[in-house]
């Protein structure tokens, strides 16, 4: 049975404010919704007795109702009558007409100076990547691209501007491969992005407000950007340990009452840059307090198909039975980084408010891309290619474990990785890493040092097994140990 509520009889909207008076009641209802006034499931008064309390005329209740259901807030649901259906990221969903000032008014800051030396390094020819989140180019499967792109030829999509929401037939395929997963999605509540990292701008630049507290496990791939703090928003780091994000340490950052606005960033699999998996049951404690508390997810699962041992557990989105999850996935990392194609799964609402913001700045991900991705998984290609690719990461994985406890054995302590690209490397004494990167890139090894990716010095060095060869690896490890060796 919905539950109802008493309204504060003292609050009336301003009719001296420029703020049409529909707007003012469809505020008033999020700040009591986020203030846990309204929890999920409460029912709303009948629209002429919230005409009656708000003073106004029944028209303006209708229009702020049909506001908030647009949004995904309420539902309507016959003789229960209107009842509050989401307190979460539909809540951060601005009104009509604020898009464009929205995805135009933010300064992204620069990088720190160590991300932007790899940025650049990585482009040196001979240097040895053994930090770089991506899948060695060698390994790329020429004739099945070659095969799609010809498929793709024949495709008038290919050529043209694709839907706001991207290829339907792509996110048709998505969907069917989600369901493998456990999520499920219908094509309309899918968006296609230039990757998983533009997904992250648009959700700071629309949905998220400047001073929302963004928490983040600590380390994470999102120190490393500066896509939040941009947008005018706090990182917060969380703990983690052997099974993930830390719930003690996750609830105590959440208090229970807060006018700060809050939302959690994820990698629950393969993450980046620790390699950890989160357990089932942490899985299951993360989604229950984060929906007790009313706090938005974002689920990043860029490396969710690269498991390398057992099935991993399903993920959040899987669980997700209010819309409080924005699911994030790409084929950057399991295909090839310069493809550009990622999609986001949230509600309908979200994903068409999400895709008019994305129109306007790019009008649309790369339509070959997303029909060739379209005509490879169609094939089969797509996960022939992905089977071949599991194998030999994990070839690379026991090769990459080896050289560690042939050369960094008495240096460094490391953890085996589950699946994804990288081994989180802590050295046994201090190590400065300034100097660390300096010295090893002199000698032609490009690093990506544990700092940029913590909220405090880390003493530790994400290490990738993907990218450069076995004998490259090994290679570089050898000639790093010498280093390290000499700094401490």
């Amino acid at each position: 049975m919905p539950k109802r509520i008493a309204f504060d009889e003292s609050w009336k909207p301003d009719r001296h404010s420029t703020c049409p008076l529909h707007e003012q009641i469809v505020t008033r209802i999020k700040e009591m919704i986020t203030a846990g006034d309204l929890p999920v499931g409460t029912r709303l008064p009948p629209q002429r007795d919230l005409a009656r309390l708000f003073n106004v005329n029944r028209s303006t209740v209708v229009a702020a109702m049909e506001e908030l259901a647009a949004l995904g807030v309420v539902e309507g649901r016959g003789s229960a009558g209107t009842v509050i259906a989401d307190d979460t990221w539909s809540l951060l969903l601005p009104g009509r007409g604020t898009w464009r000032e929205r995805i135009t008014a933010g300064t992204l800051q620069a990088s720190t100076s160590i991300v932007q030396a790899i940025n650049i390094h990585e482009f040196d020819e001979g240097v040895i990547r053994l930090g770089t989140s991506e899948v060695d180019p060698r390994f790329f499967p020429h004739d099945a691209w070659r095969h799609a792109l010809v498929n793709a030829a024949d495709d008038p999509q290919s050529f043209g501007y694709l839907e706001p929401l991207g290829s339907p037939e792509l996110r048709a395929k998505l969907a069917e491969r989600l369901m493998r997963r456990g999520i499920s999605a219908s094509p309309s509540e899918i968006l296609i992005t230039s990757g998983s990292l533009q997904g992250l701008q648009l959700i700071a630049a629309c949905l998220l407000e400047p001073g929302t507290l963004m928490l983040v496990e600590e380390p994470t791939y999102a120190r490393s950007l500066q896509v939040f703090p941009s947008a005018g928003m706090t990182l917060a780091g969380v703990d983690m340990d052997a099974e993930g994000m830390s719930v003690q340490a996750l609830e105590r950052a959440l208090p229970e009452r807060t006018r700060t606005p809050r939302a959690l960033y994820t990698i629950p699999t393969n993450h980046n840059p620790t390699g950890v998996t989160m357990s089932e049951q942490r899985r299951e404690e993360i989604m229950g307090l984060c929906q007790r508390r009313g706090v938005p997810v974002i689920e990043d699962d860029a490396y969710g198909e690269l498991c390398l041992d057992d099935t991993p557990p399903a993920p959040l989105k899987a669980r997700d039975e209010r819309g409080s999850v924005i699911y994030l996935g790409t084929a950057s990392k399991s295909f090839a980084a310069g493809l550009r194609v990622g999609w986001m799964i949230a509600s309908r609402a979200v994903v068409e408010r999400l895709g008019d913001a994305k129109m306007q700045s790019d009008y649309g991900a790369s339509s070959v891309s997303q029909v060739a991705l379209t005509q490879l998984i169609s094939s089969g290609d797509y996960d022939r290619y992905l089977q071949d690719l599991l194998a030999e990461l994990r070839t690379r994985r026991r090769a990459a474990l080896s050289a560690l406890e042939m050369y960094f054995a008495d240096l460094a302590t490391w953890r085996r990785p589950t699946g994804g690209f990288f081994i989180w490397t802590t050295f046994r004494h201090p190590v400065p890493t300034a100097e660390l990167f300096s010295k090893a890139l002199a000698a032609g090894i490009l690093l990506n040092p544990g700092d940029i990716y913590g909220f405090k010095a880390t003493n530790s060095l994400r290490l990738s097994y993907s990218y450069a060869s076995s004998s490259e690896f090994a290679n570089g490890i050898e000639k790093l140990a010498s280093i390290v060796r000499e700094l401490i």
